[in-house]
């Protein structure tokens, strides 16, 4: 399964970076801020738009698009050490390429245990999570995974985000990290017809992200009920897997799992981001990886700007806090 690739042409990056440029903090108010900003990507020309719209809304379409060509700011700070967000900032044109982008997917959601609930994630290495199963590691390979959120009944699959953007303001110095998506689809039809069978049953618990476990479990393992890896149509597989660990059944369910692993190297796509780049993420058709790569800790390490998005917020009220795109998780 091949990725969507577009690109900008530089007139439209230009007029859309001097819009963006003008914009405030979007932290100061959100709902405003998200209608400014579909206001000026709403204003893309029409097939670009198009595309990226029918990315989201589409059953058959790729699971990963890659986004080149985009404004970026004149001048950033040094890449946050301590993966909050960085002070400094005279223009907000990332945020706005971040949350503009998002716009045309859904609404974004902040999760209370995952960069204290905010709606833009920095995502940077931070040296004392150096070999985490976390969006703060480089040093160890993140596995293949899905963003997913810790629901007290037990379940991944019901308040996941839908879909991921992610934003690269500086791109990893070497550039040596690599981002890895293989698709649900691609992996079952690599997989043979038992194995397939294994991973649709419910053989398997799934960890609580690191982020849930570090701030809301005191580092203990939180771990589902038993559910299945694959579900949905066998023409269009969802997959739900966790990157802090998968615990196998039955023997069989280990073996599949083993294989679902090897599988996912073979299939995935390979992206390398760099500044003016973002990468539309189906979070629910495939599952993400990143490599290891050098972090230096000096200000110009790889800084990713992130969003989770649902296509709709009503599916999760039952969690929602009084600043509504903030959900307990």
């Amino acid at each position: 399964m091949t990725y969507a690739d577009i690109a900008l042409p530089d007139a439209v990056r230009d007029a859309v970076g001097v819009q963006l440029s003008l914009l405030p903090d979007p932290c100061l108010d959100v709902d405003r801020a998200l209608t400014r900003y579909h206001q000026v990507f709403a204003a893309l020309p029409t097939e670009l738009l198009q595309q990226m719209l029918d990315f989201g809304r589409h059953n058959d379409t790729p699971g990963l698009m890659l986004v080149r060509n985009l404004p970026v700011d004149e001048h950033l700070p040094p890449t946050p050490a301590d993966g909050r967000p960085a002070g400094g900032r005279d223009t907000f044109v990332a945020e706005g390429v971040l949350l503009g982008l998002t716009g045309l997917l859904g609404e974004p959601l902040g999760v209370l245990t995952e960069k204290d609930g905010r709606l833009v994630h920095d995502v940077v290495p931070v040296r004392e999570g150096a070999r985490e199963q976390t969006n703060q590691g480089s040093a160890v390979f993140l596995n293949f995974h899905s963003d997913i959120t810790y629901d007290p009944t037990g379940r991944y699959d019901i308040a996941n985000p839908d879909f991921l953007v992610l934003n690269c303001l500086r791109g990893a110095p070497g550039d040596d990290a690599v981002t890895y998506y293989a698709d649900a689809r691609a992996i079952a039809a690599a997989l043979p017809e038992r194995t397939v069978e294994t991973l649709r049953s419910p053989l398997f618990r799934l960890n609580a992200p690191g982020s849930y476990t570090r701030t809301a479990a005191d580092g203990a393992d939180v771990w589902s009920e038993s559910v299945p890896l694959l579900s949905g149509a066998p023409r269009f597989p969802e997959i739900a897997v966790s990157a802090n660990g998968v615990r196998p059944l039955t023997r069989g369910a280990e073996d599949a799992l083993r294989a679902l692993k090897e599988t996912c190297r073979a299939v995935a796509d390979e992206v390398r981001l760099q500044a003016g780049q973002a990468l539309l993420i189906n979070n629910r058709k495939g599952v993400h990886a990143r490599s290891t790569f050098r972090a230096h800790y000096d200000g110009r390490d790889r800084w990713l700007q992130r969003t989770y998005i649902r296509r709709s917020l009503w599916s999760v009220r039952y969690r929602a806090t009084p600043e509504d795109r903030r959900v307990h998780f």
